[in-house]
């Protein structure tokens, strides 16, 4: 068992900062004499001199010096027990879980993030990538607080915040675009189609045109994107998650009839209102405010 007190190492350490006893009982507001006890105890304690006096001067022994490095990580991470236990006090969460769509557009969710760990910094935040019925499966399992998917809920109320474009998209050296034509159904069919697998374990939900002959599934929006760039196969995905290889021209459009592009509205899901701490409110208003901006 520890027998020195956090209180005896933040006296040695605002003395070593502040260059005397004198100073660092100006800079806490305590007396020279408690501070004076306060490491005196300490060293008697450990059994070495913290501190050696010459002159006008208090300076670090070379023990001291090392304690010094290793005392500063220690009160940083009582200082932030302390913080956590006064936000539990105030009813305020230390994790916040919460499962998003990969289509979900990307740099709303940073910046939503971003703006809770600002006012919450010292909050533990979890953030689970799904697709189609992922997020809401992990809603009901209790392993999320929030979601943020493509499909409502079945028995709870669902807020709509966006609508996600997609589209039907392929590398640019693609066999398709080397028709330089209108494509018809017939075209799409006889070529690879790459397909987001449904996250959810309970059900697969199939989504979107599935016609092709030949599909490749698999299980992140960046692999499908990687898969485009080397010419693989075709893909309708979100336009925001594409856009910048659009712009390099790397990816191009496929020049369908009808039905080249699609949205998708995506909801704000959660259980019950009543229970979410303010860290979940706070996450459900900068995401409202940045969706519809």
């Amino acid at each position: 068992m520890a027998r020195s007190t956090l209180e005896q190492w933040r006296m040695f350490k605002a003395v070593a900062e502040h260059g005397g006893f004198h100073q660092a009982a100006e800079a806490v507001f305590k007396s020279q004499s408690s501070i004076h006890h306060a490491v005196h105890k300490l060293e008697d304690v450990l059994g070495v001199a913290l501190f050696q006096v010459e002159g006008r001067k208090t300076q670090l022994t070379a023990a001291g010096e090392q304690l010094l490095r290793r005392i500063n990580f220690l009160l940083t991470e009582a200082e932030r027990m302390e913080q956590v236990a006064l936000n539990l006090q105030a009813g305020v969460e230390s994790t916040l879980s919460i499962a998003v769509d990969e289509a979900f557009p990307r740099d709303i969710l940073y910046q939503t993030l971003a703006a809770v760990s600002h006012e919450y910094p010292l909050i533990r935040i979890e953030l689970m990538e799904t697709v189609l019925s992922g997020a809401n499966e992990l809603l009901a399992q209790g392993k999320a607080e929030i979601a943020v998917a493509p499909f409502t809920l079945s028995d709870n109320l669902s807020e709509d915040i966006c609508q996600v474009e997609f589209v039907a998209v392929a590398g640019s050296l693609h066999p398709l675009h080397q028709l330089l034509r209108e494509l018809t159904l017939e075209d799409l069919k006889d070529c690879r189609q790459i397909v987001l697998r449904d996250s959810g374990k309970a059900r697969d939900k199939d989504h979107g045109w599935l016609g092709s002959e030949q599909r490749w599934t698999v299980s992140h929006v960046g692999t499908s994107i990687e898969l485009l760039q080397k010419n693989l196969g075709f893909a309708w995905l979100p336009r925001h998650a594409v856009q910048p290889y659009l712009d390099t021209g790397q990816l191009q459009e496929l020049p369908l009839p009808r039905g080249s592009s699609r949205s998708m509205t995506f909801y704000l899901n959660f259980n019950d209102a009543d229970t979410l701490g303010p860290v979940a409110r706070t996450f459900l208003g900068h995401l409202r405010y940045l969706t519809q901006g």
